[in-house]
């Protein structure tokens, strides 16, 4: 049987597009899928890079085609199936031998699975691919996870197929084991946010101001100019100038309301929760997804419940104040996200690079912008406790910026118009901002019913009790774990 470089199953659109990459970029490709006809329609699409692909109709001859160490990508979903092909491939691989997980997995499962593979003598990766169908097809950033040695295996692959910027292929090794499915999370978490916040500045001026697309489109297409400038701007232009072919009306209004998700940004949320995280922007974006489903509970909100009526609702807003409170926004989710890289970074041991992420989003990927290259040599001198909006420069475009964020927010919640991650943006900056909190009083009430202590800010310890405890029986307090 003839001899690839590297094998691949799971011809779906990212495996398909994937294998095509790794084609054109000259490497040798044993292609496998569980349902036949698919391969035989992968090739004849291939056109002239048909001849780099070996077919292989089962798992056996996949491996057989692989020279040692083999190298296998797996490109199903996320899963029980992944789970399924490892033990199908198993059997076929020898000692040393590399699988590639290059799927959206939670990164328990990539540790656990590597663990497990270790232990029988095989290599694994967790490989976070972005980019969509075209990043896979013309150039992704790429998120590995799993042994220095392991990566040796694929890295001339891996950065041969990566997106580049400034001729520097957006692919690393990020750090061990689940490392970069963890990163990849992480980084969709935050396209959650960007996406939500980008739908909430749009329903601000069509909803609240009854821009017409054509001028909400031109808004976008200028602030792709500017220190907004992201793939994410850029499409959402290109979205709002589209027509429906049907009606011939924007596309968009006729779009059921109504927004899917593949879980990754809850993932971002439940991680950010075990390790005692706040990423609450992340947090108002997936929330808002979960609203969106409840469709019909909102059409009978819309007949019931009221809001302000015209005249309350204060001024227009300014193109201006919308672009710098975006961009304030985006500043402060993109903190969040990477405070939570940094915290599991010293929990799972995996001394995360942060501004080498930051350099590997730069291009390739869904949340790629202007932004990230500030973010990149933000983190190459640490800010205290690796904390984004205390970068000198963050700091700037924050007290320069959170003004016109409170007003967007402030107008929005007086004309009764849902900014709910916009919203969340404003509360994080100003509680970071605030040296004594409002926590003392959550302290002495925990105190109060449960006798949990706290500390004080005169001594050191934190077991001290206040003056209610004769009285605490009387309340019905107890003792629990709040």
């Amino acid at each position: 049987m003839a001899e690839a470089r590297i094998g691949l199953t799971g011809l779906g659109v990212m495996g398909a597009n994937l294998a095509l990459n790794i084609a054109e970029k000259g490497f040798s490709v044993a292609i496998h899928n569980r349902t036949g006809s698919r391969i035989d329609g992968f090739i004849a699409e291939a056109g002239v890079l048909s001849d780099r692909f070996v077919v292989a109709p089962t798992l056996e001859s996949l491996a057989a085609a692989l020279p040692r160490p083999r190298a296998v990508i797996i490109m199903v979903k996320a899963g029980d199936a992944v789970d399924a092909v490892i033990d199908l491939l198993r059997p076929h691989l020898d000692a040393g031998d590399v699988l590639i997980d290059a799927g959206n997995a939670d990164f328990r499962d990539t540790r656990r699975r590597e663990a497990a593979l270790l232990a029988e003598g095989f290599q694994f990766i967790g490989m976070g691919v972005s980019g969509g169908e075209q990043g896979a097809r013309n150039g992704p950033s790429i998120m590995v996870g799993g042994s220095q040695e392991a990566y040796r295996a694929i890295s001339e692959i891996v950065e041969a197929i990566a997106a580049r910027y400034q001729g520097l292929p957006c692919a690393a090794r990020l750090g061990p084991d689940g490392a970069g499915h963890f990163v990849k999370t992480v980084h969709n978490g935050i396209e959650y946010a960007d996406m939500q916040m980008i739908a909430e500045i749009y329903g601000l001026l069509r909803q609240g101001e009854g821009r017409s697309t054509e001028t909400v489109m031109s808004l976008f297409e200028e602030w792709n100019g500017g220190p907004l400038k992201s793939y994410l701007i850029e499409i959402t232009a290109r979205v709002l100038a589209a027509r429906d072919p049907e009606t011939g009306q924007p596309m968009v209004d006729a779009i059921l309301d109504r927004v899917g998700q593949k879980g990754t940004g809850r993932w971002t949320l439940i991680e950010a929760l075990k390790l005692g995280q706040s990423v609450s922007v992340i947090e108002a974006a997936v929330g808002a997804r979960s609203w969106s489903a409840a469709k019909d509970l909102r059409e009978i909100g819309a007949e019931r419940l009221t809001g302000p009526r015209a005249g309350e609702i204060g001024p227009a807003l300014l193109d201006a104040d919308l672009e710098r409170a975006l961009l304030a926004a985006r500043v402060i989710s993109h903190a969040q996200g990477f405070a939570l890289l940094s915290v599991a970074s010293a929990e799972f041991g995996w001394n995360l690079d942060l501004a080498r992420i930051a350099e590997i989003w730069r291009a390739g990927c869904i949340i790629r912008s202007a932004l990230l290259d500030d973010i990149a040599g933000a983190f190459r001198n640490p800010p205290p406790g690796n904390s984004l909006i205390l970068a000198p420069a963050f700091v700037r475009i924050l007290n320069d910026d959170v003004g016109s964020l409170r007003r967007v927010v402030a107008r929005s919640v007086l004309a009764g118009l849902s900014v709910p991650a916009l919203s969340a943006a404003v509360g994080y900056f100003d509680t970071m901002r605030r040296a004594r909190g409002t926590g003392a009083l959550i302290q002495a009430q925990r105190d109060f019913f449960g006798a949990h202590g706290f500390e004080r800010i005169d001594r050191d310890g934190n077991g001290f009790h206040g003056p209610w405890s004769m009285t605490r029986s009387d309340s019905g307090g107890h003792r629990d774990g709040f």
